[in-house]
């Protein structure tokens, strides 16, 4: 089957070429430093916008690129699949990280990811035998703008076209080197969270979340940095 579709795209110039346009699209957005919009995708790429934009949509319903509210495009949490096998995939490489940081901690450490404009939690621990923990499913999704771990991922994804109170946050999580938050995603609960800096297509963070804890947001963070380092050396 697949050497049939090898033949075919032989044959096909269209098809070749609109496979190598949708290629340099992911290449582009992965390469980027914020979010693209499609004007900016064609003039990259040297063709029409209303091309760039079949694409788009194309590699969107793929999960492959993510669009949000102003339909500018980042990679799409999908694209962490296809790398299953070729490099060594986000969360089998976090989850053993993650265990730690909950074990040093005793508070719920997980990561996520930027999909469809919204922060979706890929994997989590919870730490063993402590009492009063936090659940933080798989799966769970909140607006980037709120909560710690949605602010870390805006720190890798740029804030245009956002308010001035999320500039200025995101802002100030960059200088600092992480973000905080409390009574934001879930009332009574706090967060600290970390950009994990890497060269991979997935834009991740690292977080924690607990109801309360003698530990300062600095200490945490230091930890979570730790496991950052660790995870975005792994998968490049």
């Amino acid at each position: 089957m697949f050497a049939d579709m090898v033949e075919r795209a032989k044959n096909d110039g269209a098809r070749s070429q609109t496979l190598s346009r949708g290629i340099q699209v992911l290449e582009v957005l992965a390469a980027a430093d914020r979010p693209r919009t499609i004007d900016e995708l064609a003039a990259e790429l040297g063709v029409h916008r209303s091309i760039v934009y079949r694409i788009v949509r194309t590699l969107e319903d793929h999960r492959l690129v993510a669009r949000d509210s102003a339909g500018r495009c980042a990679p799409g949490a999908g694209l962490a699949v296809l790398a299953h096998g070729v490099s060594r995939d986000l969360q089998s490489v976090a989850v053993p990280e993650l265990a730690a940081v909950a074990a040093d901690l005793r508070m719920t450490c997980f990561v996520v990811v930027h999909d469809h404009g919204e922060c979706i939690t890929l994997a989590s621990v919870e730490p063993r035998r402590a009492a009063g923990t936090v659940a933080e499913h798989p799966g769970t999704r909140h607006p980037l703008e709120q909560g710690a771990p949605g602010v870390a991922l805006l720190t890798l994804l740029g804030t245009e076209g956002m308010g001035a109170d999320v500039v200025e946050r995101v802002a100030q999580a960059r200088q600092q080197g992480y973000a905080t938050s409390h009574d934001e995603v879930i009332p009574g609960l706090s967060s600290v969270a970390v950009p994990i800096a890497s060269r991979a297509p997935t834009c991740a963070a690292v977080a924690v979340v607990y109801v309360s804890s003698d530990r300062s947001p600095e200490d945490v963070a230091e930890r979570l940095q730790a496991a950052a380092n660790a995870i975005g050396a792994q998968i490049g």
